[in-house]
């Protein structure tokens, strides 16, 4: 790879990933262009940003998920490479061609790696090619839905389908039955196109017992590739994660080891550069192969907390030519780092969306914490992208300790405004399957599938909401008087 430093730096994304790259930026030296939709106008990303280019409106194939209109504002702000942050094109191998097409560097793998590993059924082949183990599926060239369901009923079910080309839940439906197959089939299709552009499913065998487990991989400009060891991401919730952690309180040394190195074999096998992430799932001593994510996960703070690197900086030097993998680099594994993603819903209400405008907002600061969040007071959570508001971060030298930390920073974290999920984070890491390690990707499901009771207030807290009821009673009744009386009209000034 040839040496390049470049000086600005388009971001082809939004939100809390769009501020960390800024910050990054910042650290380095490197001007930072925020390419925004009209959305996101006066967010917090836009405040910080050195320069700020709109690319379209608020629907996300307008703008986020529009290619040109990406390149467009980065050359138009005479950027020289671009991040593309998690989710909307990061995993996109066109954005990446038609990056390096109109002479800009892009901040990740190669188009090459990205179709061959990012690409789910082109993983999977490989995979196999490399004799790494994998989930009993189907990865056809047919794609009609009678052959998928050929295929399903085949497998025996439960039958997992998903969307070849993304992740996030998007395009992934569990299928029980033989009558549902073809309803599920034709849903995940329309999601897989919607949000990804392209149709295209495969099927695998749902695993009910499962741990969701994935391995951090590094490629430099030398095309060395090692890892950063694993994160458990076993608490989801439709297919999403709701909290992570390393490392992982499942993995004996050994099994560790051998599911390192089976990932960091994947990435060699592509000449991988930059971050992507092996996931895998284990059931019992057994793992299998998931998937590859071709990107900076969401969850990436909780492996910098634990292995002290900077993954974000290592993408940037990397995409300069510079960064190279040393000894020093892939240090051991020190304490044990959690991760909670808060959201804008109501736990009380099964997770509904919560939009609206923020109000106060306060993140406790303290030894360990680290708050990642793309809102502060002022900003309007809208119902167009992802409602996630924050991440909070901790760090303590051992895990039970780091799950205290987390419930503490939780309750001393403030969001007015909008409905939070922190009640419901609260409740997951006080469980005792979650406390003990023992959680699968079926523990929401399990323990958490009813919305939260409501919060009981003792008898203190009832005598200030009636004290507070009857103020904005009150409050209420002035104003509709004084809107009734001629003397607090319009009249008065005309």
């Amino acid at each position: 790879m040839i040496m390049k430093k470049f000086k600005r730096l388009a971001i082809a994304n939004r939100g809390e990933v769009a501020v960390r790259i800024i910050h990054a930026c910042r650290e380095m030296g490197i001007e930072s262009v925020l390419l925004h939709s009209e959305a996101d106008i006066q967010s917090r990303a836009y405040r910080m940003a050195d320069k700020t280019i709109c690319i379209g409106g608020p629907a996300t194939a307008e703008s986020y998920l529009n290619i040109q209109a990406n390149i467009q504002g980065a050359l138009a702000a005479q950027a020289e490479a671009v991040h593309p942050g998690f989710g909307f094109l990061s995993e996109n191998s066109d954005f990446v061609l038609a990056v390096e097409k109109a002479g800009l560097i892009f901040v990740g793998p190669s188009a090459y790696a990205m179709k061959t590993v990012g690409d789910k059924v082109n993983c999977k082949k490989l995979a196999q090619e490399l004799g790494l183990p994998l989930i009993p599926g189907y990865q056809g060239d047919d794609q009609s839905i009678s052959v998928l369901m050929k295929e399903a009923d085949k497998m025996g079910y439960p039958v997992l389908a998903k969307a070849a080309a993304g992740g996030g839940g998007r395009g992934m439906k569990v299928i029980r039955r033989s009558e549902e197959c073809q309803e599920m089939l034709e849903s995940a299709r329309r999601e897989a196109e919607s949000a990804f552009g392209n149709p295209t499913l495969f099927l695998e065998k749902y695993l009910e017992k499962a741990k969701h487990i994935e391995f951090q991989i590094f490629g430099d400009s030398t095309g060395k590739v090692t890892h950063f060891h694993e994160r458990e991401c076993s608490v989801q919730r439709r297919h999403q994660k709701i909290i992570e952690e390393s490392l992982s309180p499942s993995l004996t040394e050994e099994l560790r080891r051998k599911m390192a190195e089976a990932a960091c074999l994947l990435g060699q096998a592509v000449n991988y550069q930059g971050a992507g992430t092996v996931e895998f799932l284990l059931e019992g001593n057994q793992f299998y192969l998931l998937e590859v994510n071709t990107r900076l996960q969401v969850e990436h703070p909780v492996t910098e907390m634990v292995m002290g690197v900077d993954l974000v900086k290592a993408q940037i030097l990397t995409a300069q030519g510079q960064f190279v993998i040393s000894k020093e680099s892939t240090r051991q594994p020190h304490g044990h780092s959690i991760e909670c993603r808060i959201y804008a819903e109501d736990p009380f209400k099964g997770g509904i969306p919560s939009t609206g405008l923020l109000g106060q907002v306060h993140w406790p600061e303290g030894p360990g914490r680290r708050f990642e969040f793309g809102f502060d007071q002022g900003d309007t959570i809208t119902s167009y992208y992802d409602p996630m508001i924050a991440k909070v971060i901790v760090w303590d030298e051992n895990r039970p300790r780091a799950i205290e930390k987390m419930k503490q920073v939780l309750k001393d974290s403030v969001v007015f405004g909008v409905q939070t999920n922190i009640p419901y984070l609260i409740a997951i890491l006080s469980h005792p399957e979650f406390v003990s390690g023992k959680m699968t990707t079926k523990f929401i499901e399990t323990h958490f599938s009813e919305p939260l009771k409501p919060i009981e207030l003792n008898d203190e807290e009832k005598a200030l909401v009636q004290f507070l009821t009857q103020k904005k009673s009150a409050t209420t009744m002035t104003q509709d008087l004084q809107n009734d009386s001629p003397f607090f009209g319009a009249w008065r000034n005309s």
